[in-house]
């Protein structure tokens, strides 16, 4: 007995540490299973999350990947997966089979996008040529003038089937109107790449809009005669010729200060609206309410929806006949579909529209309108729709938003509704709880979309939270509904009223602007981070959105990634594309040599962190093409579209130690055998680059070599150079 006793005690040695060790253990297991259980009708918000991932992991590849591998993983994960479903098999097999068969989809139907998009990008050429087309519509300006997109018919030296479809040029002089036949002599290049390693990547963006190229107007815009174009396009340059008369006519009855803002809140052209109105409505935080995006289409469809719900209440023989709620969704989505429209379907309000319309149509099903379910169904239809938005600040701060304030709404304590409460007071509860919730979810919304602000912005309005505290019940009850009514009415000659009262709201709200923008501290400057800190970042965000119970508070860590996460170590140079710019790191300062591609510097410096600083005149010998320090310094630069001689490169080697040249170089004089000189052919290869000092000479990264050989990506390739 005493042997068995022994044995026991060594199995199950007794004692107070052992014991609390298996309650601790059991405790763990059990609270794991019960938080697994809280999960059973969340699993599928997570569907679209793989989906996403996988539209996501198709532009982090570094080469093109063929269609064919990609549906054959997408198929036999679905296949998998439906197996299992039909086996019996629990969630722990079903949902990470459902999420592996969401990631392939996404990274098969973003392939096929890609592809179906695809069209000729104009050749790099240093010469000009005759472009002749058609007027498409009239896009935001730059930094050089008006510009245009265009839908060319014919571009000297190009075959038509070399012939991209949709080209943005920048003209001179009067600005060609929509549906307006033109002849321009421009020079010709395919769209930029990143001004910076890793920073925003337009070409990547026109890639996806068929946009072939961009061009520089050096002389005059002539109108000509073409033949007549295809329907479709008729039917976009009519609609856009609408679209641009009604911004001018706005303009025309608020003026350009405040009808830009209005032309571009109802239209999406932006032609009118100041520098510095941009500067002012950005520091302060309210620069959304200047794009169309989701706050513009839910109050819209919002002031349509309710406006047709309370009329029909007011008809009681109407009330008895109809579902008043459904109706109205069907009118709410109807102004959505008209606005989209009016808006020009621009790719933000294209999803803002989706959304909304989601909404709608859950109202008409009877299911709630504001859910998971229903956003998670809104970010399905979107991604099926435009993939590419998976890696757009657009798309990732509006979904962001939008989780956040639902993921607040389920969690709100649903109270008791009082039985009879005095007037007075219950005025006085009202009002205090609708502050409370308005300070609250602006600032939950704030907090999700900071990530994104910080990482693509590089800049963060302190008071922004302020700033739409006060604004926004001037935007959604008096600006937005007034503009939407006098629009309406304008053609019948009665929205004058209504037009002017919006412009009381939008002067309202840019004098809000201007005094939030001008409080001590209003901008932070922050660089970015690592490119993994934000995928880490939105992971968390959505762990706290959509996971149920105590466990979501993990995610509030990996949500303040982008914020922690340790930078890189800021380069000592930096050189443009094309090598017409560069900038030297002093500390936190970037002495930038030339004034030239604003843009450019910005978005670098804005990265990195730095603040710009002028060259000073002293210490600098520059000439018409060329600037190089008279005391030996870390970088020179010749940008002129002519090569050097033998006499001139040599003293710009003596002067630096790294030299960069626009043009290809045959040969390299004496004086350079011990300089970094970088010419033509490795611009031509790699665009932008930032430099290094290192102990065995410089390390370069190259922005050719961040985004990899996708088809956006024609730096290099011997059929797009002359």
């Amino acid at each position: 007995m005493a042997k068995v006793q022994d044995e026991a005690a060594l199995i199950a040695p007794e004692g107070p540490l052992p014991s609390l060790a298996r309650r601790f253990a059991g405790r763990v297991v059990e609270g794991a299973r019960a938080a697994l259980l809280a999960q059973t009708d969340r699993w599928r918000l997570w569907a679209p999350v793989a989906f996403g991932g996988g539209c996501g992991l198709y532009f982090v590849l570094k080469a093109e990947p063929p269609l064919w591998p990609l549906l054959l993983a997408a198929l036999v994960s679905a296949g998998l997966w439906a197996g299992a479903r039909r086996q019996g098999f629990g969630r722990a097999v079903t949902v990470p089979l459902m999420l592996l068969t969401c990631l392939c989809a996404g990274l098969s139907v973003t392939k096929m996008r890609s592809d179906n998009v695809a069209a000729p990008i104009a050749p790099a050429t240093g010469d000009p040529v005759v472009v002749e087309g058609w007027v498409l519509d009239v896009d935001s300006p730059g930094t050089r003038g008006a510009r245009i997109i265009m839908a060319p018919v014919r571009v000297q030296g190009l075959a038509p089937d070399h012939t991209p479809m949709r080209l943005r040029v920048t003209v001179r002089g009067e600005t060609p109107r929509p549906g307006d036949a033109v002849s321009v002599f421009a020079i010709l290049n395919p769209p930029p790449g990143p001004a910076a390693p890793g920073a925003y990547d337009f070409g990547r963006t026109a890639w996806f809009q068929s946009m072939g190229g961009v061009g520089f107007e050096l002389g005059q815009t002539r109108w000509i005669d073409l033949p007549p174009p295809p329907r479709s396009l008729r039917i976009r340059m009519a609609v856009n010729q609408f679209r641009f008369g009604l911004a001018e006519r706005l303009v025309e009855r608020l003026g350009p200060r405040v009808g830009g803002v209005a032309a571009a809140m109802t239209t999406g052209h932006e032609s009118w609206i100041a520098q510095e109105t941009y500067d002012t409505m950005r520091d302060s935080g309210l620069i959304h309410i200047l794009s169309i995006s989701g706050l513009h289409m839910a109050i819209v469809g919002g002031f349509v929806f309710f406006a047709v719900r309370f009329g029909i209440a007011l008809w009681p023989w109407l009330v008895l006949r109809v579902s008043g709620k459904k109706v109205a969704a069907w009118a709410g989505w109807i102004a959505v579909a008209a606005y989209l429209v009016i808006s020009g379907a621009p790719p933000p309000a294209e999803r803002a529209a989706i959304t909304a319309s989601v909404a709608f149509l859950a109202i008409i099903l009877d299911r709630p309108a504001i859910s998971m379910n229903a956003l998670a169904v809104a970010a399905f239809a979107v991604l099926l729709l435009q993939p590419e938005a998976i890696v757009t600040p657009g798309f990732q701060m509006s979904f962001a938003a939008t989780a956040a304030l639902v993921a607040l709404a389920e969690s709100w304590p649903r109270r008791p509704r009082e039985i009879k409460v005095p007037l007075p007071i219950l005025i006085v509860q009202r009002a205090g709880t609708w502050v409370g919730l308005a300070i609250l979810a602006s600032f939950v919304a704030g907090m999700a979309t900071g990530p994104f602000a910080m990482q693509h912005f590089n800049r963060t309005a302190v008071y922004g939270l302020l700033a739409n505290m006060i604004s926004s019940p001037i935007a959604d009850f008096l600006m937005m509904p007034m503009l939407a009514l006098g629009v309406l009415l304008q053609p019948l000659g009665l929205g004058g009223p209504f037009l002017t009262v919006a412009g009381w709201g939008i002067e309202a709200i840019m004098a809000v602007g201007a005094w939030i923008s001008t409080l001590p501290g209003a901008v932070i400057h922050t660089a970015s981070a690592p490119v993994i800190a934000l995928p880490v970042a939105f992971i968390g965000i959505l762990v706290l959105c959509l996971w149920r119970g105590r466990l979501r508070w993990l995610g509030l860590p990996l949500a303040c990634a982008v914020l922690v996460w340790p930078r890189h170590p800021t380069p000592d140079l930096w050189i443009a594309d094309a090598g017409t710019n560069g900038a030297i790191v002093t500390g936190d300062d970037a002495l930038v040599i030339r004034k030239v591609g604003a843009f450019s510097r910005d978005v670098w410096s804005g990265r990195r962190g730095l603040t710009l600083v002028e060259r000073p005149a002293e210490g600098w010998a520059c000439g018409r093409v060329h600037c190089a320090p008279e005391v030996p310094g870390p970088l020179a630069l010749w940008w002129g579209r002519a090569a050097p001689d033998d006499d001139q490169l040599a003293a710009l080697c003596q002067s630096a130690e790294v030299v960069s040249v626009r043009v290809e170089l045959a040969r390299l004089p004496e004086a350079c055998s011990d300089r970094l000189v970088l010419d033509g052919r490795d611009y031509a290869t790699g665009g932008s680059v930032e430099l290094w000092r290192t102990e065995g000479g410089w390390r370069a990264l190259w922005s050719t070599t961040e985004r990899g050989a996708r088809p956006w990506n024609r730096l290099g390739d011997p059929d797009y150079q002359e």
